[in-house]
């Protein structure tokens, strides 16, 4: 193949917790139809279904290796990644250790908690389900249970979702992330039952707003974009009294401590992540057959 012919973009799929690059069939096929040859488009197959659950940073140290095998066979310049939900958690670990040799491109998450910002758990208000959700998350989810519900690790020592808005003895994550020259969040507005759309979106409650109910023009269901500067700030630390809510999270957990660290927990990873510009798409299914599936609608996977 000739140099001008050879492809110099990978965009990487990456598909959600206990799920197969299978999701991504659809709109692979669609992407390939529409970008070209000078695309390759590859679906991440490292961590199919129960494979997310031996840990986030387990997991993501795998999506790392597995792209860089691609990277090493194909010799691509540039690199765009599409997260789908939980695999946001799996980018942020990956792309600490891409950070130092590659050249990112665009970053992408179809309901991005990308953060990571904040965890499952912080979107569930019923009581029961809060005193429940961190002692049980590890007989559900395996160790990923422990660390999207931030009960991992000492509890003087900072959960991994926090040490993934910032830069930390144990990986630049922040500055990974500030290594694609475009950051892009799709969230949901409403009938999100498994993130919420201020998890999704990195938006504080005070900075919520009612959404259009009318959709932009040439997108059926987007009802609004907005582009959101970086913010200077210290970026995030573990107050002592986190380390307190947290062993109480994790030990003898109750509506209201929880609740306390989740908080706290929250208001520290939006320092951090939200130091760097974001592009923020909104989209609203409330016209949708099905708006329940609002999850799994603002990702397709069939025609």
């Amino acid at each position: 193949m000739d140099m001008e012919d050879k492809p110099e973009h990978l965009p990487v799929l990456v598909h959600g917790i206990l799920a197969s690059p299978s999701d991504w069939t659809f709109a692979q096929a669609e992407l390939k139809k529409q970008l070209g040859r000078n695309f390759v488009i590859y679906a991440s197959s490292c961590n199919t279904f129960t494979k997310t659950f031996t840990g986030i940073d387990e997991a993501g140290k795998r999506l790392a290796n597995e792209v860089m095998l691609v990277v090493k066979k194909r010799d691509h310049t540039l690199k765009d990644f599409l997260f789908s939900s939980f695999s946001c958690f799996l980018e942020q670990e990956g792309i600490n250790c891409w950070a130092a040799t590659n050249q990112f491109d665009h970053l992408g998450n179809t309901t991005s908690r990308c953060q990571r910002e904040k965890t499952a758990s912080i979107s569930i208000r019923t009581s029961i389900l809060e005193k429940l959700a961190a002692p049980i998350a590890p007989f559900l989810a395996g160790h990923t249970g422990s660390q999207l519900f931030l009960t991992d690790g000492k509890p003087n020592k900072p959960p991994l979702l926090l040490r993934m808005a910032s830069d930390f003895d144990d990986g630049k994550f922040l500055s990974a992330l500030g290594a694609f020259k475009c950051r892009v969040l799709y969230a949901n507005v409403s009938y999100d039952h498994m993130v919420g759309w201020r998890t999704s979106s990195i938006r504080r409650e005070t900075e919520l707003f009612k959404p259009p109910r009318r959709s932009l023009d040439g997108y059926k269901h987007v009802v609004d974009m907005e582009y959101c500067p970086g913010v200077p700030s210290e970026g995030p630390h573990l107050p002592p009294k986190a380390a307190k809510a947290k062993e109480a999270a994790r030990n003898a957990p109750c509506m209201q401590t929880t609740l306390e660290y989740h908080e706290i927990m929250e208001e520290e990873m939006m320092r951090g992540l939200q130091q760097f510009s974001w592009k923020k798409v909104d989209a609203s299914f409330h016209s949708a057959f099905w708006p329940f599936f609002a999850h799994n609608n603002i990702h397709v996977k069939s025609e």
